[in-house]
């Protein structure tokens, strides 16, 4: 015999249904992005408005400010063309300079196995963290274990 739901346990049913539908994507994304270690002058505000728009996309953030950010460039292969002002280490890789998060989650999503990191060479004035108004276009460049180039993204509107 089959019962039949009122209105109030079939809206109920709904709205349990409609949050876990909301919420499912949210969590499983959530897991799926490793911590980021970003290593940064202490007096740089807008590598510290990078670290906030990388939190504000999901990512946990530990921040190790330091004088000599040079050494950890150094050690993690990113020469003086590919450098910019912080660098940050994630799920193996090498995030350097303002990189939008959305590439950096492309970036785990896609797993390379010939990329050692991404980055945005200097300090491009619309890249997140720098966020200059009118927008100017620019490219994030992948890298790898020898320092070759190639262009991972191209951003041409804000």
């Amino acid at each position: 015999m089959s019962k039949q739901l009122s209105r109030r346990e079939m809206c109920g049913t709904l709205m349990v249904t409609a949050a876990a539908a909301v919420a499912w994507p949210l969590a499983v994304e959530g897991q799926a992005k490793p911590a980021l270690t970003v290593y940064k002058d202490p007096s740089c505000g807008c590598c510290e408005a990078w670290v906030q728009h990388m939190k504000a996309n999901g990512f946990t953030a530990t921040v190790t400010n330091t004088s000599d950010v040079d050494r950890i460039k150094k050690q993690h292969g990113v020469t003086d063309a590919l450098a910019s002002c912080h660098t940050a280490l994630i799920g193996g890789y090498v995030v350097e300079g303002h990189v939008p998060a959305a590439d950096v989650t492309r970036l785990l999503t896609e797993k390379s196995k010939t990329i050692k990191g991404l980055t945005i060479p200097g300090m491009p004035a619309s890249a997140p963290g720098m966020d200059m108004k009118p927008f100017k276009p620019y490219t994030v460049l992948s890298f790898d274990a020898q320092g070759k180039t190639a262009v991972f993204a191209e951003h041409k509107t804000a």
